[in-house]
């Protein structure tokens, strides 16, 4: 077998089930050298399955584990070069925090000068070299995590795994962590995999997403084509907070799909050629693509009547609900520095056409 980076994972095949359950149903990834990669689903996906599998604390029920080019898929956890992070942190509670990062290369034989100064380095890699005798209980919860962090990377492995380290901390803390964790990522070049299912940390931490659910993967892509071309319905769903609509493809341009929705509107979007007339689809239309205005504009693609039924600021924007004929309900989200409308408000909804997602439907076309 070629042997590939030391830090690319590769899954091939990956499954896993428990009695008629399939928690992992096939899985193929492959995850390059220094990328962060997140998994990303709902409870229940098989995302925590796939991570625990790779750390060797699941066996698979067929597949493969390659951690640069070799096969891991058998072997046991202390032999495969990789670094875990738990949600719980799973520190020592004995150990004070020198000690604690410490642990790893005392069972490798690290001793003396090498391992004061791997773990000093750590320490002030994750700004708490001056933390060092103190013990976890005496820890904010972001200083635990940092000392979680360098612990599983103070051995250079391969690969870091990390299953939700941030979801124990309050929001504020979260998104400093966010970055933070980021920081010392690029900075390290440590291939990562994380396992979240908060859209908003995969978005900003990963160079790719794995979208799952049910156990397969929707989409594999860089954050900005999961967010912006998502490639299925789910995916749109579970990715932002997008409206979706039903709709049928009535016809088509040499610039234009054309479609009606459910509700009975009209729509035009940048030509796709993968839907014929007569196709059952799914509309996606992100909230800060779309556009409110007192007036009617030729120029745009699209422009509905709508009415506000419902108005709330939020800081930096303010959100809307619109209603339009035929009773649909769609969410508008405008910088609050654009004209403010109150509720009752007639106003004319506008989307681009660039702007205007198309995805197959489950249903069957007539």
């Amino acid at each position: 077998m070629s042997q590939g980076s030391s830090g690319e994972l590769e899954l091939r095949g990956l499954r896993k089930a428990y009695g008629s359950f399939n928690a992992v149903d096939g899985v193929d990834l492959r995850v390059r050298e220094g990328e962060f990669v997140s998994l990303l689903g709902p409870s229940g996906c098989g995302k925590t399955t796939i991570l625990r599998m790779v750390a060797g604390l699941i066996e698979p029920d067929s597949g493969q584990i390659l951690l640069g080019g070799d096969d891991i898929t058998r072997r046991a956890v202390h032999r495969r070069n990789v670094g875990l992070v738990f949600q719980s942190y799973a520190l020592f509670p004995h150990l004070n925090v020198f000690e604690n990062v410490a642990f790893g290369l005392r069972r490798r034989r690290v001793e003396g000068a090498e391992l004061k100064t791997r773990v000093e380095r750590f320490l002030g890699l994750v700004q708490l070299d001056r933390h060092g005798a103190r013990y976890p209980r005496e820890l904010s919860g972001g200083q635990q995590q940092r000392v979680a962090l360098a612990r599983a990377l103070v051995t250079r492995p391969g690969l870091l795994l990390l299953d939700e380290p941030l979801s124990n901390l309050d929001a504020l803390l979260r998104d400093e962590m966010r970055l933070e964790l980021k920081r010392l990522q690029e900075e390290l070049g440590t291939t990562t995999v994380f396992v979240t299912h908060d859209q908003a940390e995969a978005l900003t931490l990963s160079d790719r997403i794995a979208v799952l659910s049910q156990g397969r993967i929707e989409q594999f892509d860089t954050p900005e084509n999961v967010y912006g071309r998502p490639s299925t319905a789910f995916v749109a769903g579970f990715v932002g907070r997008p409206n979706l609509l039903e709709a049928t493809v009535t016809g088509q341009s040499a610039s234009s799909l054309l479609m009606r929705t459910a509700g009975g509107q009209d729509l035009a979007a940048a030509t796709d050629a993968r839907f014929s007339q007569g196709a059952r689809v799914v509309v996606a239309l992100r909230p800060e693509r779309l556009r409110l205005s007192a007036k009617k504009d030729p120029e745009i693609a699209n422009s509905v009547p709508v009415t506000v039924v419902f108005r709330a600021f939020s800081g930096a924007s303010v959100q809307y609900v619109v209603g339009v004929n035929g009773g649909t309900e769609v969410q508008v989200e405008v910088p609050a520095s654009a004209a403010i409308f109150q509720r009752g408000d007639a106003l004319q909804l506008e989307i681009a056409a660039e702007d205007v997602i198309v995805l197959p439907s489950n249903r069957a076309s007539p």
